[in-house]
Parts: structure tokens; C-alpha cells; sequence
């Protein structure tokens, strides 16, 4: 039986659309995809998920590396949290599932201040019972080490626990350390599956 249940964010509970939010901040101007990739695809945006380096710090080796870029990226990085809204349809299951007595809990990697940002924005995180976030324990998914801080900090047994992601090597590797586990493809889907396992009705 399935007494937990475990929520990735990032395009799972909150919209993450990093290009849209680039496109959004430049318009259509010719640097929207090299913006992106300097920002989002950079070593600095894994090492704060990571928790080691500072967004001022971030922002200021991703300016300091662009090739004529830079005020773009400060652009972008200003306040970009803005762009995490919350997926309405997978909030409404979670609450749902906190309904039917499952124990719920989120593992995700975040950035600190964008962490702390929508955590007092959305009134949705109440609804958890803990969580493990990557900037808080220096260590990132798939690593196999963030899933057992996330096991040992609260007693979870991962055989009765189901585990949700929209990332396949996350999804992985919770399956090896015997999590049942659903990739994330759209709320309607992620609903279905919760009721043919029993974890919700109809």
C-alpha cells in the first residue's frame, strides 16, 4: 500500500518555461537562444541547485564568460522566480491525495532564493509534510544520496512510498532504491495512474 508520496517542482507542481520566460524578457531579437543557453544550461544554474555559489556570485561569472550578452542575462536573472507559476491541475491532485491520508513530501532540486520565493508565494507547500531540497543539502538528483536524506530524515519506507518526476534519471533512480515511481507527463495522465494505483478514486 502506498502511504507516501513524493513531489518533484519543477514542471510537475510549478510551470518551468525558461526559453518562454528569455523570450518574454528580450522579445525577438536574434540572442534569445544563446541568452537561454548562458543562463540555464550553464555550470552556475547546477551549482545553485547544488547550493554552493551565490546568485550574485552566479549571475556575475555568467555576465563575466557571455560574449556580449551580459546585460541581457542580468535582465533575465532579475527576479526571474516570476516565471514559476503553479500548475493548477497537479496542485488540485496533491491536495487530493493529502485528502485520502497519504503522507506527502517534496524532493526537488532548487536554488535557495527561488525556493524561499515561491515557498511564501504558494499557498499549495502547506500541504506537505517535509521535504528535501537540493540547495539546503548540497547534493543533487539523481544522486542517490539526496534520496536518502529525504528516507532517513523522515522514516519513510520507500516500498510503500510512490515517487514523481518528470525527469527519467530521477525517476531511475528512485525506482533502484525500491520507490514505485510515475514520470510526469501532464496532470490528466498523472491522475489516472494515481487511481489505477489505488491512490485516489475516481
Amino acid at each position: 500500500m502506498i502511504k507516501n508520496v513524493v513531489f518533484d517542482l519543477g514542471n510537475v507542481l510549478l510551470r518551468f518555461e525558461p526559453l518562454e520566460h528569455v523570450r518574454g524578457k528580450l522579445g525577438d531579437c536574434g540572442a534569445v537562444e544563446q541568452v537561454y543557453q548562458e543562463i540555464f544550461l550553464s555550470e552556475e544554474w547546477a551549482l545553485l541547485d547544488r547550493g554552493t555559489i551565490s546568485e550574485e556570485e552566479a549571475v556575475g561569472r555568467m555576465v563575466a564568460r557571455s560574449r556580449g550578452n551580459g546585460l541581457s542575462i542580468r535582465q533575465c536573472m532579475d527576479n526571474w522566480y516570476e516565471l514559476l507559476t503553479p500548475i493548477e491541475e497537479t496542485v488540485d491532485i496533491l491536495k487530493k491525495v493529502k485528502a485520502r491520508g497519504r503522507r506527502t513530501y517534496i524532493l526537488s532540486n532548487f536554488h535557495r532564493l527561488s525556493y524561499e520565493n515561491v515557498a511564501s508565494r504558494y499557498d499549495f507547500f502547506r500541504y506537505f509534510d517535509g521535504g528535501v531540497i537540493s540547495c539546503r543539502e548540497k547534493m543533487v538528483k539523481p544522486d542517490r544520496e539526496i534520496y536518502n536524506a529525504l528516507i532517513e530524515r523522515y522514516g519513510i519506507n520507500p516500498n510503500e512510498s510512490l515517487f514523481i518526476d518528470d525527469a527519467k534519471a530521477n525517476i531511475e533512480s528512485a525506482g533502484k532504491l525500491g520507490f514505485a515511481t510515475i514520470r510526469f507527463d501532464t496532470p490528466q495522465r498523472l491522475h489516472e495512474e494515481l487511481v489505477e494505483r489505488g491512490v485516489l478514486d475516481e
